[in-house]
Order: structure tokens, then sequence, then C-alpha cells
């Protein structure tokens, strides 16, 4: 306690790590070609490859969206400044091309039941 106590202790900073920042789109951008080939050739293989890569790009995405809700008013860098707006409408997106996809993937494969 002497010496400032809690208030001696560091900063949290919460930069999101490099891989992360990349990985994410570029996993999103590969789903998205994927999905491509499958509209194109109709190989069921290609829209459930879709659908295996988009889950990692959603899970990237939720790493960081609960890593930028945990970041408060300690966040440091560019995280800090991203409109809740954008990433609530971003996030949303995510969220249904994710359920569209898994919808169109199973009907393609014919075990959707209604």
């Amino acid at each position: 306690m002497s010496g400032g106590g809690l208030r001696q202790q560091a900063t949290k900073v919460t930069r999101f790590p490099v891989a992360l920042i990349f990985s994410h789109p570029t996993l999103a951008v590969s789903a998205l070609a994927c999905w491509v080939g499958y509209l194109l050739t109709g190989q069921r293989a290609l829209a459930w490859a879709a659908f295996g890569v988009l889950s990692c790009a959603a899970l990237l995405g939720f790493t960081m969206f609960t890593r930028w809700i945990g970041a408060g008013r300690h966040a440091k860098g560019a995280e800090r400044r991203f409109p809740l707006l954008a990433v609530v409408l971003h996030g949303l997106a995510g969220v249904t091309t994710f359920v569209l996809v898994l919808l169109i993937t199973t009907v393609a494969q014919g075990q959707w039941i209604p």
C-alpha cells in the first residue's frame, strides 16, 4: 500500500494483436470466395467450406468484440475510437450472414426439416 497502492498499477493496454486484426477480414474474404465458388459450381463441399471458414471469422470477430467491450476507459490505440453504431451494425451483419449461410447450406444438403 505504500507508494500509492492500486494507483501505481500500470494502465491496462488492450491493443488488438496484429494477427487478430488481419485474420478476421482474411477469413471473411476467404469464406466469401468459397461461397461464390459454391454459387458458380453448385458443389456442396464449397458451401460447407464457406460455413467453416465463416465460423472461424465469426469467432475472431466475437473475440475482438469482447476485448473491445472489456477495454472501457483503459483502452489505448485505434480500437478505443470505434463508433458503437459501426460495431453493432457490423456484428448484426455478421450474425445475419452466418445464419443465412447455415440455413442455405443445410437446405442444399437436404438436411432441412420444415
